[in-house]
């Protein structure tokens, strides 16, 4: 329909304005796809840039020029890294050890497992991956041992608070890394795009790192408060803790290898800008001791289907929504909206907020916080730097919201509770 529609006067007086209009029209499909998932994202976002190309509004070098961006490869080496932390184990036994020593009762349990997940958040940039294959076991069999069963009507003894609440503060601790979830390098790629602002991992983190420890500390209280268990204490799991830890053994030399590495990694994100090393330099680093030592080999990469679809519908989301900045649609459209707002007579402050309201609860409508981020975030950045917020600031605080707006809905990220 937008394709036939017509286009705009002020786009309409340039040839780039049309081309700009068109690929809307393409981009557009693309994320209504990305939604609907007829296909995986990766076939999509593919298909999109092929009829990009096709209907003439990209070139091959325009459609596939995200490749040499350094966010869709760090985000595809951080899944890489993560295929040694789950297969050795090593997350297992951190939470583990967590439950082990702060467990003795039902919402010091949860601290231990909400901050167990926090702490396996940089290394896993897969949601679902942390929370689905490490965290829901093991809050099952920890809700089992303490006579907590959804099959026999006693959830609400623990096992539901415990993952209600995780189900929130997983959202949380994915919006305090770069590379916490998926979606997240997505949002920092268009930031750039949109306003010449680099969030690196280092930034993205000391600004969230405050806020998310402290949402970390409440959410669990407010969870218990609102939604209590019947069962305050939980005697039972830091001794079944004790029994899975005992059952794993000593620390294999595997695990040693995978903590003494994203220690590296991490410190590597951190410091190794003074050396002249990037985040995927870093993370190249990093996977290659795991391949060397193999602990992970390269054919367990290639396996990693999550990794290169994601790998691919990055780049193509990215190619797309940077040329419709470059064509000139970005800007055309945060000005219709800024004219309309601005009139408002609003101060920077209460724009900003109203459109974090709009943004966060038209998430609603998507089932994919990546299909939301593609669609809106450029857009709604655009908007609010125009009508003079802080562009980084700005930035930021969408990228966050990208994450929390995830748990307004079980089907608005990949992570609900069962």
């Amino acid at each position: 329909a937008v394709w036939f529609a017509p286009v705009p006067a002020e786009l309409a007086a340039t040839a780039m304005g049309i081309k700009a209009w068109k690929l809307l029209a393409v981009f557009l499909g693309t994320i209504v796809a990305i939604i609907t998932q007829p296909l995986p994202l990766g076939a999509v976002a593919l298909m999109g840039l092929g009829a990009a190309m096709t209907l003439k509004v990209m070139t091959f070098p325009q459609a596939f020029s995200a490749m040499a961006s350094p966010i869709p490869w760090l985000i595809a080496i951080a899944f890489f890294f993560a295929k040694g932390f789950i297969k050795t184990g090593l997350g297992n036994r951190i939470s583990y050890l967590f439950v082990r020593a702060f467990g003795k009762t039902t919402l010091g349990l949860c601290y231990s497992l909400v901050f167990a997940e926090a702490l396996l958040a940089p290394a896993i940039p897969s949601l679902a991956a942390r929370a689905g294959g490490i965290m829901k076991p093991l809050v099952e069999s920890l809700s089992i041992a303490c006579g907590s069963k959804p099959d026999n009507g006693t959830e609400k003894k623990m096992g539901a608070y415990l993952m209600a609440t995780m189900f929130q503060t997983s959202c949380i601790s994915s919006a305090m890394f770069l590379t916490a979830m998926a979606a997240n390098p997505l949002a920092a790629n268009l930031a750039e795009a949109a306003t010449g602002q680099v969030i690196s991992w280092v930034g993205w983190a000391t600004a969230a790192f405050v806020p998310g420890v402290a949402a970390l500390i409440l959410i669990p209280l407010l969870v218990f408060t609102i939604y209590p268990p019947e069962i305050k204490e939980s005697p039972n799991a830091p001794e079944q803790a004790k029994a899975e830890l005992a059952k794993m053994g000593k620390m294999s030399g595997d695990e040693k290898i995978v903590a003494a590495t994203l220690v590296l990694t991490v410190g590597l994100w951190i410091f190794g800008s003074q050396f002249g090393i990037g985040s995927v330099c870093a993370a190249i680093i990093g996977l290659s001791i795991l391949m060397i030592t193999g602990v992970v080999g390269w054919k367990e990469c290639l396996a990693q289907g999550v990794a290169w679809d994601t790998l691919t519908w990055f780049a193509a989301l990215i190619a797309m929504a940077d040329h419709l900045n470059k064509f000139g649609l970005i800007g055309w459209f945060s000005g219709q909206v800024t004219n309309v707002v601005g009139g408002l007579g609003l101060a920077w402050q209460s724009t900003l907020l109203i459109l974090i309201a709009i943004y966060v609860y038209s998430h609603y409508a998507f089932a994919s916080v990546a299909a939301h981020i593609g669609a809106m975030y450029t857009a709604f950045l655009s908007v609010a730097v125009a009508l003079g917020s802080p562009p980084l600031a700005s930035a930021l605080i969408l990228a966050f919201v990208s994450n929390l707006m995830g748990c307004t809905t079980h089907y608005g990220i990949g992570s609900p509770p069962p």
